[in-house]
Parts: C-alpha cells; sequence; structure tokens
C-alpha cells in the first residue's frame, strides 16, 4: 500500500515499481483519459473563510501542503489527484438564523467563481454533465456546486431558484439539524419525513435541474424524497450503514430504492461515517468530556478547565483513536456497489469538512489513484472503475438535466 500511495503521489519513477504497480498506473491512466474523476463533496470553500478571512480572496493556492493548519487540498495535490471535476460545498453553519444563511451562502459561491476566476488555466465553472467533458477535454477541473443545507434557502423557493441560476448544482435537503421541512439524521425529528413544503422543494429542483442530495437527511425523508422525485438522486458523501451502523450511512432498503431510483451514492471518508469502531470511540471520547467539565452543574473537574483537559488527555492516552484505512472506504465502496450495483456508487470524500482525521492513505486530494488501485486489486473492472470515478454521476446529472426540460414548461410554485 506504501508503494502505490507514494505512486499516487508522484514522488517514485516508474520504472522503481513493481510490474503490477506499473500495469495498475496504467490502467488508472487509461480510465481517467476518457472519464473525469468526480469528487462528489469537498468543504475547501469554507475551510478557506473559516481560516483565512479576507485573504481568501487573494492568497496563492498553488498549494497549501506546508501550512501549518493542514489542509486537504490544493491546485498542485488536485492535478496529482487527477481529479476532472470537483463539486464544491458552499456549506454555511445551520445554527445561523435563516437569511444569514443566506447571505454566507451567496459569499460561499462568490469564493468559489472567485477561484475559477483566478485559476482560469485550472479551473472553470460548469453546470452540465456536457460542460463536466469538455472542461476535463481542455485540461481544466471542472468546479461544481453544492448548497449543503436546506437552511440555507430560509423556506423560500425563491431563493432556490436565485442559486441555481448561479451555478449550484445540488442541494442537499439538511444538514446536521433537523430544519422547518425536513428531518436529519442527526437531530431529532419533527416531520416523520418531509413535510409538504419539502416535497415542493424536490419538485423544484427537478424542475431546475438541480440534483436532490440526501446526504445528512433521516432515512424516511431519504424515503420520502425517493418516492417523489422525478430524476436520480445523489448522496454526495454517505456510506452503507450494513457496514457501520450511523444512521448518516445508507440501508439495504434504502440502496435497492436508489437502484431503481438511477442515482448514486457517493462514499465518504470520514472516519465516523466510515469505522463503527471509530463512532463509538468518539462517543466515548464525547462522553468523557462532559463526564469532566459540563458546566453549570456536571462534572468530576466543573470549573477547572485546566485540570480536565489534563485528565481528558490521560484518558485519550489509555484510550487512543482507532486506525482507519483506505481499504474500510472500500469496503463501503464494495458494499454499495454489491446492493445497489457498480452503476450507483461514486466517490464524495469531504476533504476539507473533517479536519486532519482522515483514514490512512487518503489523507488528501492526491491519493484517488490508491483507492482505484486498491478497487482493482479486489477484482474491478476497468469499466465499472470508470462508473465509479464519474461515469456513474454524469449519467446522474445529465437524466436530471432531461428531467428539467420535460419540466420546463411547469409554471413554478
Amino acid at each position: 500500500m506504501l508503494t502505490l500511495l507514494t505512486a499516487a503521489l508522484g514522488t517514485v519513477p516508474a520504472g522503481t515499481l513493481p510490474a503490477h504497480a506499473q500495469d495498475q498506473d496504467a490502467r488508472i491512466a487509461r480510465i481517467l483519459r476518457t472519464t473525469p474523476l468526480i469528487d462528489g463533496h469537498n468543504d475547501w470553500p469554507e475551510v478557506l473563510r473559516e481560516r483565512e478571512g479576507d485573504a481568501r480572496w487573494t492568497m496563492d493556492l498553488t498549494d497549501l501542503s506546508s501550512r501549518p493548519d493542514r489542509y486537504n487540498t490544493d491546485i498542485a495535490r488536485l492535478r496529482r489527484g487527477k481529479v476532472g471535476a470537483q463539486f464544491w460545498s458552499v456549506w454555511v453553519s445551520p445554527e445561523l438564523p435563516g437569511k444569514e444563511q443566506v447571505i454566507q451562502t451567496l459569499e460561499q459561491i462568490d469564493l468559489v467563481k472567485s477561484i475559477c476566476t483566478r485559476y482560469a488555466d485550472t479551473f472553470t465553472l460548469v453546470r452540465t454533465a456536457a460542460q463536466v467533458r469538455r472542461a476535463y477535454a481542455n485540461g481544466r477541473i471542472g468546479c461544481l456546486i453544492g448548497v449543503e443545507g436546506g437552511g440555507q434557502i430560509d423556506g423560500n423557493l425563491s431563493v432556490l431558484r436565485s442559486y441555481a441560476a448561479l451555478g449550484a448544482g445540488y442541494l442537499t435537503l439538511t444538514h446536521s439539524r433537523t430544519i422547518d421541512w425536513a428531518d436529519s439524521a442527526t437531530d431529532n425529528p419533527r416531520h416523520r419525513g418531509l413535510t409538504p413544503f419539502g416535497r415542493q422543494v424536490v419538485a423544484e429542483l427537478n424542475r431546475l435541474g438541480m440534483l436532490v442530495d440526501l446526504a445528512h437527511v433521516s432515512e424516511r425523508v431519504m424515503r420520502d424524497a425517493l418516492a417523489v422525485t422525478r430524476a436520480p438522486v445523489i448522496f454526495s458523501h454517505s456510506g452503507a450503514r450494513t457496514i457501520n451502523d450511523h444512521p448518516r450511512n445508507v440501508s439495504d432498503a434504502v440502496l435497492g430504492l436508489v437502484r431503481a431510483n438511477g442515482g448514486v451514492v457517493m462514499v465518504d471518508y470520514a472516519p465516523i461515517y466510515v469505522s463503527g469502531a471509530y463512532r463509538r470511540w468518539s462517543a466515548d471520547s464525547a462522553a468523557e468530556k462532559t463526564r469532566l467539565n459540563a458546566p453549570p452543574f456536571n462534572g468530576l473537574d466543573i470549573g477547572e478547565p485546566e485540570k480536565a483537559a489534563a485528565d481528558y488527555a490521560k484518558w485519550l492516552a489509555a484510550h487512543p483513536a482507532p486506525r482507519v484505512t483506505l481499504a474500510q472506504v472500500a469496503d463501503h465502496i464494495d458494499h454499495v456497489a454489491r446492493v445497489a450495483g457498480h452503476d450507483h456508487v461514486g466517490i464524495g470524500s469531504d476533504f476539507d469538512g473533517v479536519g486532519a482525521t482522515l483514514p490512512q492513505g487518503l489523507e488528501d486530494v492526491a491519493t484517488y489513484p490508491a483507492l482505484l488501485a486498491e478497487l482493482m486489486r479486489r477484482g474491478w473492472s476497468d469499466a465499472d472503475l470508470a462508473k465509479l470515478a464519474g461515469g456513474n454521476v454524469l449519467r446522474v446529472m445529465e437524466e436530471a438535466e432531461r428531467v428539467a426540460r420535460e419540466l420546463a414548461p411547469v409554471r413554478p410554485e
């Protein structure tokens, strides 16, 4: 694995690699010569805003690998990772008031466009599958935009239409919080699925040609949206619930519905969604912090944050986080492919959205070839790897575009 990862990073001359690794490199190059590798979810714009403030508009984004606060993404590593197109998440906090969410979403969209303008030799803003293919043929990375939370439309379909006009390609129906019209997978439910307005949102996404993204939503919302939509859906960054029973992941029953719908589940790299052991460790870690210091009434070290930090460090030394690996991410991809079919799986890394903790072997955007190599070792054909890399999501985009053309005469709500 180390040899393959090093090869993916481009630091070992091809002649020094074992023959099987050279063959894998040649196969990957052949696959990606005609199929752009498309990642369904990367939070780079949001983390640039959070860390860099106003400097994000002018800073050099070519190589951020030596920054003290580690980034998973920069231009140099995107090129080494052979990325063909990227859905950039324009996430904002769901805790913000609705109108502030709208303002910050517009700023995030503006940032993506600014990056495309500043680095026009690398990036180009795209909205359709044909534009993705054209950009790739011209040596550019296609920039797609994903709005990661239904709260970001502030309950207003006119806002949704405005995002579409600005180039947004998908809307994630919820983020981590239940909103007025849809339940989140990681919050207490209030609606038992989608409300009537939530169903209107799905219908309007279909009319606009925007993808319905079911990452983050409760299973009832998944089922409701799949029953309502006329276009294939995506899960921009989710895993297989059979592999790790996290409510953010997708059950086998829903995978069957995705197959019937024609959609695609793009597998996430976040350790808490990848590994059941890591998920349990994370819950224990959070419980320990609460046990030590939970003002104003609870905690063994209540009111003594320095002592609580020292005691937590001792707990952490005795309970290190479980190792999460590239192979475990491949397990999720394999499972989705087995249950839903190879036509219904993709990659949705969540890079720069989960901090520095990532599976070993998948630390940044340069490592996609290592993941493809792992799946090759598991017997995946070149045709199926091409579907995973980008063919499936391009098909979904084309079908959503077709549905939008059919619905064009429909009067918007």
